[in-house]
């Protein structure tokens, strides 16, 4: 049985990412501010970021509407990320319906908060196609 946690090397990476930006800038900024900065850490690190990456919703086949992700890492891991004062109570589902709809199996949400916080969402995408009737 494996140790350790899926994709660990891409997620190291992004939490590493993820606690520069926040130990350089703290809170305060809007998303956007953060997620130019996380970008340029995780470039620096080396990995692929695809940013605003636009997903369709599949139903019977039929693309029913579609979903903007913040980032998709190295093509394997999604982010998603929030700079509330307090994270949203939908932010949870949100990055659930991200990996329903793409079929990655890895997510996090990065909150970049009054206080720095980071999610790990994992999904088994041994599940059937959602999108057959």
């Amino acid at each position: 049985m494996p140790t350790g946690l899926l994709l660990e090397d891409v997620t190291g990476d992004v939490r590493k990412a993820f606690f520069e930006v926040y130990n350089r800038l703290d809170y305060g900024f809007l998303e956007q501010v953060y997620g130019k900065a996380l970008e340029s850490e995780l470039r620096a690190m080396g990995r692929h970021v695809a940013r605003e990456v636009s997903v369709p919703v599949l139903y019977k086949g039929l693309e029913i509407a579609t979903q903007r992700l913040d980032f998709v890492v190295d093509g394997t891991v999604i982010i998603e990320v929030k700079s509330t004062e307090r994270l949203p109570s939908v932010a949870h589902r949100q990055v659930l319906s991200y990996l329903r709809a793409t079929r990655l199996e890895v997510a996090m949400l990065l909150h970049f908060g009054p206080a720095p916080k980071f999610y790990r969402s994992v999904v088994s995408n041994a599940l059937p196609p959602r999108d057959t009737p």
